[in-house]
């Protein structure tokens, strides 16, 4: 069951739902043509910045899995400035997703994803992070933001 909670499968059944809220309820158009296309900027940047720390655990030699314990603490890349760059690289491809849509409907999906991001994923990777590195992953809590 955790498999299918991961969060790149959550990230893309929220696109397939943002889809379908757009295409059924599209409730106001936010972003009309030509400026939606925003959107296309904001997909590959979220994209770029989650898969580019991907490749970067998997560089280190560490684990990605959400619900697997943490191999290395990682602060190179992003790191440095935000403790979730794959996550808010997500919720950035999923507005943008949202914008081009350009659609109110649709942004349930990025929302929605940084709910549960936040309040699970997020929580439970600190505190298998905090079990395994003790004083320094709090020090690293304490220097660089969950987000930005």
């Amino acid at each position: 069951m955790r498999v299918l909670l991961l969060p790149p499968i959550v990230c893309i059944a929220s696109i397939a739902l943002m889809v379908v809220l757009h295409l059924k309820f599209p409730m106001i158009e936010l972003l009309p043509q030509p400026f939606n296309w925003i959107g296309i900027v904001l997909l590959l940047a979220g994209l770029g910045c989650a898969q580019w720390h991907a490749r970067l655990f998997s560089r280190l030699g560490t684990n990605i899995n959400t619900f697997g314990e943490p191999g290395t603490l990682t602060t190179a890349g992003l790191f440095r400035r935000t403790r979730n760059p794959m996550y808010l690289g997500m919720v950035i491809a999923l507005v943008g997703v949202a914008c081009l849509l350009g659609s109110l409907s649709p942004i349930a999906g990025p929302v929605g994803f940084f709910v549960l991001a936040n309040c699970w994923y997020i929580p439970l990777e600190e505190q298998a992070m905090a079990k395994k590195f003790g004083g320094d992953y709090q020090q690293y809590q304490r220097t660089v933001p969950r987000w930005l």
